[in-house]
């Protein structure tokens, strides 16, 4: 081969071989790429911690941030140190001087910080444990929703015939800005847990204790709670609403849901007896007093239904009752299927003029 000409194939002689960054696996790169889709959409959505709804919510947000700076902080110090270790003269370094950074860049300098953290997250709780200045609230974890009643100072979920004036609702709560409300919990049942991502932490719903959750609001405004202890089937199907609104609304609401039902007779009514829907549910104003399912006696006034997995139209309660066992499995209600269509939806409009 004449002298200067270059092979076709591979580097002229002599010439240093090439090397190339090696490529990172397909399958680490759709991991890499599936955790830091898994960290944004934590962050966000109808249930994000990061809303600032409430006042504890709003400080285990900056509670967030602040140890999120500070495990930067460690990171960036600790890989920094490596690369100078590693690839800054490191024939320059003494064992002395490795030594040296070990100590203060691999354990002074994370004890510090994460000292600094541990005492600012110590500060906050004496405010997370405020006294309630507002109305007291017992909430009750069934299989598989939350019986909500407003007036009662009893034990949540042994709660069976409610004082003059109390009200019970189920799967919506109704809470005063700007007002530091106490939310009694428990359950009949089994373990559940109460949380409200948006306002506040999470509790425990234990049976045969009460625990006591104080949260204080700040914007008004309908937030998304959920269950977030494994109860059964329904589990992940076991939602709520909390609706946010002035005093003087709240007040309002209260005293609208304390009166009994808006209709009481008609072809939906008779159908709801007729049928032993009574046994279990309760509406106010009625011959109806059952106690194991939801009170319905403001049904229509709802924004969903089945604990809060459909939106309340009269489409969906007849779906609901037709077929409860294929929209919510390991709910206690039975399917109504042999019931005649007609009553069924006749049934799901009287619900539906219950507001």
């Amino acid at each position: 081969m004449p002298q200067g000409r270059l092979r076709r194939n591979g580097p002229a002689a002599g010439s240093p071989p090439r090397h190339h960054a090696p490529r990172r696996s397909p399958v680490l790169r759709a991991f890499s790429l599936a955790g830091l889709l898994a960290l944004l959409s934590a962050c966000t959505g109808p249930q994000s911690t990061l809303t600032g709804a409430g006042s504890e919510a709003a400080q285990v947000e900056t509670l967030f941030w602040v140890m999120l700076v500070g495990a930067v902080l460690i990171w960036v110090f600790t890989i920094g140190l490596s690369i100078y270790a590693t690839r800054v003269h490191p024939e320059r370094h003494s064992e002395k001087t490795g030594t040296r950074l070990i100590l203060w860049g691999g354990v002074a300098f994370p004890v510090v910080v994460l000292t600094a953290l541990l005492v600012y997250g110590l500060k906050l709780m004496p405010e997370f444990r405020a006294e309630a200045n507002g109305p007291t609230i017992a909430v009750s974890g069934e299989r598989f929703w939350f019986r909500v009643a407003y007036g009662v100072e009893g034990e949540p979920g042994v709660v069976k015939s409610l004082p003059p004036g109390g009200v019970e609702s189920a799967n919506e709560i109704w809470l005063p800005v700007g007002v530091r409300s106490a939310i009694l919990l428990g359950s009949p049942d089994v373990v559940h847990s109460f949380w409200v991502p948006s306002i506040a932490g999470k509790m425990d719903m234990i049976p045969g204790r009460v625990n006591r959750l104080v949260i204080e609001p700040v914007k008004e405004g309908v937030y998304n709670g959920v269950c977030t202890e494994f109860c059964g089937d329904a589990h992940g199907q076991m939602g709520f609403r909390v609706v946010v609104v002035s005093p003087g609304d709240y007040e309002a609401y209260v005293a609208a849901q304390s009166q009994p039902a808006a209709v009481t007779s008609g072809p939906g009514f008779e159908a709801f007896m007729e049928n032993g829907c009574d046994a279990c549910h309760a509406v106010r104003g009625t011959e109806a007093d059952g106690s194991v399912g939801p009170d319905l006696t403001h049904l229509g006034s709802r924004l969903t239904i089945a604990a809060g997995i459909l939106d309340n139209t009269p489409e969906n309660l007849v779906r609901f009752i037709s077929a409860t066992e294929h929209v919510k499995q390991g709910v206690e209600m039975p399917a109504y299927g042999m019931v005649p269509n007609e009553e069924i939806a006749a049934i799901a409009a009287w619900l539906e003029q219950l507001k």
